[in-house]
């Protein structure tokens, strides 16, 4: 149940085709214009997102973040707290008075009752590109006084990932979400990172519903024998051992060839500044290989 309850929660922060990201209640939230209209600057603020809480550090704007919810490990002197981003408490959240709450989807009624105590919401859902990041970068910029910091990370991101080669060269792979076998596919914003390094994403075929998140058989990754396996679930017990030891999987040729590839969780999780990081160890990961 904790591996279920777990890809619920992801899948549900990711809000890729979710009604939620997209309610009547969206009309109150903040929102920043790039023309004339002047932006209050939030001194209190608290966040609900692990993304946007990196994001609020690496600008600069970590001193005005008066708390964090309780999946925001990163940077680690972030105020981390008791609060939920999944289930968030209204009250809870009040008592820091804060002026802007920042999270990456509405359960249902967070926006209102955010509004109703007069504390501005701000959603920012997952990013299903680059340019979602960007964007939300230069939000947060401007949202929290720090509009040159959030241009100088966009531009030192861009220049990191313009120099990523494809260093895949056409390999086929599957990357796992957790042991029920949820995958990516490549219209996602992590597909999209496998895709600048020359990756081919199995799962691709398989997502009929074009949902972007689709669950896979077995029988189905087995018979496509991947060359490479991602396993973002690490932090659950999953491991080049556990895979290895799975019904039909020890014939696998990235079980046998020793390609199974341990990522880091959160990195592979988050749609912020630490995607390079995710770009590099990818890239370092296949150059281990020596596959040439």
């Amino acid at each position: 149940m904790k591996l279920k309850s777990n890809l619920i929660a992801f899948l549900g922060v990711l809000c890729l085709i979710s009604v939620s990201c997209s309610s009547d209640s969206s009309n109150e939230q903040v929102s920043v214009s790039g023309g004339s209209e002047s932006v209050e600057v939030a001194e209190r603020i608290i966040s609900l997102s692990p993304t946007a809480t990196e994001i609020l550090f690496a600008i600069g704007a970590g001193e005005q973040v008066v708390a964090v919810d309780d999946q925001s490990n990163f940077p680690s002197n972030a105020p981390v707290t008791d609060l939920s981003g999944y289930t968030p408490n209204v009250e809870a959240i009040a008592a820091y008075d804060p002026d802007l709450v920042v999270t990456s989807y509405d359960p249902g009624d967070l926006v209102d009752g955010l509004n109703v105590l007069g504390i501005k919401p701000l959603i920012q859902s997952a990013a299903m590109t680059l340019e979602d990041t960007y964007s939300q970068i230069i939000e947060l910029g401007e949202l929290t006084g720090h509009s040159k910091e959030a241009e100088k990370l966009n531009k030192e991101i861009q220049s990191s990932v313009s120099s990523v080669t494809p260093s895949g060269n056409g390999l086929t792979y599957y990357h796992e979400v957790d042991n029920t076998l949820y995958s990516t596919t490549s219209k996602t914003f992590l597909g999209q990172l496998y895709d600048l390094l020359g990756l081919v994403n199995i799962a691709d075929p398989a997502d009929e519903d074009g949902f972007g998140w689709p669950q896979l058989s077995s029988e189905f990754i087995v018979d496509t024998d991947p060359d490479l396996i991602f396993l973002a679930d690490a932090d659950l017990g999953e491991s080049p051992q556990t895979v290895s030891s799975r019904p039909g999987w020890s014939s696998m040729q990235a079980v046998t060839e020793g390609r199974i590839i341990v990522l880091d969780t959160d990195i592979a999780s988050r749609w912020g500044p630490r995607v390079v990081d995710f770009l590099e160890q990818v890239e370092s990961a296949i150059e281990s290989l020596n596959l040439d």
